[in-house]
């Protein structure tokens, strides 16, 4: 494949991207343990995180990337983070961790203890504007949040609250609306909506997971509504992209299947900007089902690995760009690792030096297939 110098893109999402989270360094991990043991503040954690989070910010920059993360340094996980901190949800220990291959995560969730709403005070858009200062003008602060469907899962809305999932699924997209606002009023216009909830829904076990076809059937509506609800009347210099996983922990996945069985409502119904794709081993299939996006937007195919270190053949990698040409032009495709490197704070079994090494390949493909 040769370098097409007039597909560079200087609008989100990138040629050459990520999805957000990167391995803790042990200083976070150390005050960590020192603030649950009591021996230092808050205060003292937050000074460390902004060391450490205005290091990476520097080094994705010297790397050549347009789309800068804070590493989602100040979270303990992904999601739950941002959902317990939504108005009407708090953060528990649940009876149980949930499987994942070989390995169970830890047994912390959050439940629905009462009206769902925008949450003002949320911390992250504290989080977001340090990260914005540190990016400034050299590149787009991008802020990474779970999708509205991480929470309609079986067993997480309080049925006293909310006799219906209409009425539950209703606030919650008007909190999420109301969430990404704030966000823009503080200068985001690059925004990521993480969805482990498709990969639920195209799983090998989706009837296992949702125990009746009924089921499976009225939640792939809600999420589609859900993610197509929560883009109504945003602002359009708002890039709003998502990110489909099956499971990021530990450098071990939750689910297999490929997009199949959720293509149609995902591609040619959600209206995303961007897609973030896992496609770095066959447990997502084929690129088959790439031909139901009829959008102008950007495919980012996930065809680098953030599980394991072993750094991916250059040739082969463009033979599979090459390949998704197939069903989306070049000119709609971007690169990235399938998934963040941590997804919780225990991290992937890699090192930091390794991680810079997948983004660093990531960076030399893109330039030299869409000279980014």
């Amino acid at each position: 494949m040769t370098t097409q110098t007039t597909l560079s893109r200087t609008k989100a999402p990138f040629r050459a991207d990520h999805v957000g989270s990167f391995l803790r360094p042990e200083s976070i991990k150390k005050a960590r343990k020192e603030l649950a043991e009591g021996t230092i503040t808050k205060e003292a954690l937050r000074e460390i995180e902004n060391v450490e989070i205005t290091r990476i910010v520097e080094k994705q920059i010297e790397l050549g990337y347009k789309g800068i993360t804070d590493g989602e340094f100040r979270r303990s996980y992904w999601h739950f983070d941002f959902l317990e901190n939504l108005l009407g949800f708090e953060g528990y220990l649940a009876a149980q961790g949930k499987q994942f291959h070989n390995v169970v995560t830890s047994a912390h969730s959050v439940r629905n203890i009462g009206k769902i709403a925008f949450n003002p005070e949320h911390p992250f858009f504290a989080d977001y504007a340090f990260l914005t200062e540190a990016v400034g003008d050299r590149a787009v602060a991008k802020v990474s949040i779970p999708s509205p469907n991480q929470l309609i899962r079986i067993g997480f809305r309080n049925e006293e609250i909310y006799p219906t999932l209409e009425e539950y699924a209703a606030d919650l997209q008007q909190a999420y609306r109301d969430t990404i606002l704030h966000f823009y009023s503080l200068g985001n216009r690059y925004i990521q909506i993480d969805d482990t909830f498709w990969g639920d829904l195209c799983s090998d076990k989706s009837l296992e997971i949702f125990g009746s076809q009924e089921t499976y059937d009225e939640l792939k509506r809600v999420a589609t509504e859900n993610v197509k609800n929560i883009q109504i009347g945003l602002p359009e210099d708002l890039v709003v992209t998502t990110h489909i996983c099956r499971g990021n922990f530990r450098s071990s996945y939750s689910q297999e299947g490929a997009y199949e069985p959720i293509a149609k409502e995902l591609f040619g119904e959600t209206g995303f900007d961007g897609f973030f794709l896992e496609y770095d081993t066959d447990r997502a299939g084929g690129f088959e089902p790439l031909r139901y996006y009829t959008g102008d937007g950007q495919i980012i195919l996930g065809l680098i690995t953030s599980k394991t270190p072993e750094l991916e053949d250059i040739a082969e990698v463009k033979a599979r760009i090459t390949e998704a040409t197939k069903y989306v032009p070049l000119e709609q495709l971007c690169l990235s690792p399938q998934c963040g490197f941590a997804s919780t704070e225990e991290g992937n079994n890699l090192t930091e030096e390794q991680q810079w090494a997948k983004l660093a390949l990531v960076k030399q493909i893109a330039d030299e297939v869409w000279g980014d």
